[in-house]
């Protein structure tokens, strides 16, 4: 049995976490902190665990071998930092980082303290995203020259942050917008399928101001260090998001309308634009995937090195947006 703590249960998909602990008799949830008692409290009851206002107490026990961070971005190195230091395994929800220097400062820590790590990126484990990377890989599309992923919903036209959930639209907390909160996976796709970038820029912007002084929609682009350019759209006033990815090659292409794959390839018998039904199995959510590797199961995880480069990536789109020009974002560590 393995022993966790859950570290802030601010996060949207805290229910969902909750549910999958619930689900696994090979993990227990002994305490839960969150700055707020009652949501401690409320999180704890769903988990048959003990709520503690002093977040040292569950860094201090022994038997807690793992900590899952759910609090609000903004309270991320505050909770990760002590968590490192007591040698604990690390699951934090998506982004890692307030920003880039967050972001870096809390991954070279985890880095140097040899821990497990995780976060939130499970998009990586659909079947499209991983045909799509093997064929990136053999080369099958040639040399890619334009790339595209776009990760959008209605979360702003029907109120979806209105409630417990109204500090995600709060960058002063959250650390982005819509751009950022669902950008960041596809950024993530983008970046594992393309490698790094030389420079970004991107237009963002406010669209119903449900949330005043935060961003519902936006459109990035990217210069990859391969040559190759790749956009990104993100935002929580879209009534549907049909097109999901495109990727443009000198010997093949490939796009998801509407769930279905469709995928061309001189490399590839049969590939002849037509819609493509042959997929790897879909991996397990990454939640799954870190309770699996804390059980000493073989299990693909998020590099901590990939979660800071994500921040640093977002938050030179952002600034490309402010600007209106080209950034170069920080480089990875």
């Amino acid at each position: 049995m393995t022993t966790l703590a859950l570290i802030g249960a601010a996060h949207i998909h805290t229910p969902n976490f909750i549910d999958r602990l619930n689900k696994r008799d090979t993990v227990s949830v002994k305490y839960v902190w969150d700055h707020h008692a009652a949501r401690a409290g409320a999180a704890a009851s769903k988990l048959d665990a003990q709520a503690v206002g002093d977040l040292e107490a569950a860094y201090r026990d022994p038997e807690v071998e793992a900590v899952i961070v759910c609090a609000e971005t903004d309270r991320h190195e505050a909770v990760v930092m002590p968590a490192v230091e007591a040698q604990k395994h690390l699951f934090v929800e998506k982004p890692l980082g307030f920003a880039s220097e967050d972001a870096y400062l809390m991954a070279e820590a985890i880095r140097e303290a040899g821990v497990l790590f995780q976060t939130g990126y499970f998009m990586r484990g659909l079947p499209v995203h991983l045909f799509l990377k093997e064929q990136i890989d053999r080369g099958h599309f040639g040399k890619v020259t334009r790339i595209r992923h776009s990760n959008c919903h209605a979360g702003s036209l029907r109120g979806r942050f209105d409630g417990e959930w109204r500090w995600m639209a709060d960058p002063g907390v959250a650390g982005c917008g819509a751009f950022g909160d669902l950008g960041t996976h596809a950024l993530d796709i983008l970046l594992w399928l393309m490698g790094e970038v030389e420079a970004v820029t991107a237009s963002i912007d406010i669209v119903t101001n449900r949330y005043p002084g935060c961003d519902e929609s936006g459109e990035g682009i990217l210069h990859f260090k391969n040559g190759a350019v790749g956009t990104l759209a993100a935002g929580w006033v879209d009534v549907a998001d049909p097109v999901k990815v495109l990727i443009s090659g000198t010997e093949g292409h490939a796009y998801v309308v509407a769930d279905t794959l469709y995928f061309k390839s001189e490399h590839v018998e049969g590939a002849d634009g037509s819609a493509w039904n042959d997929l790897p199995d879909m991996l397990p959510h990454a939640f799954d995937l870190f309770l699996d590797a804390l059980e000493g199961k073989a299990a693909p995880l998020v590099g901590v090195e990939e979660a800071a480069y994500r921040n640093a990536v977002m938050e030179a789109l952002y600034e490309g947006a402010a600007t209106r020009t080209w950034v170069t974002p920080r480089p990875p560590l």
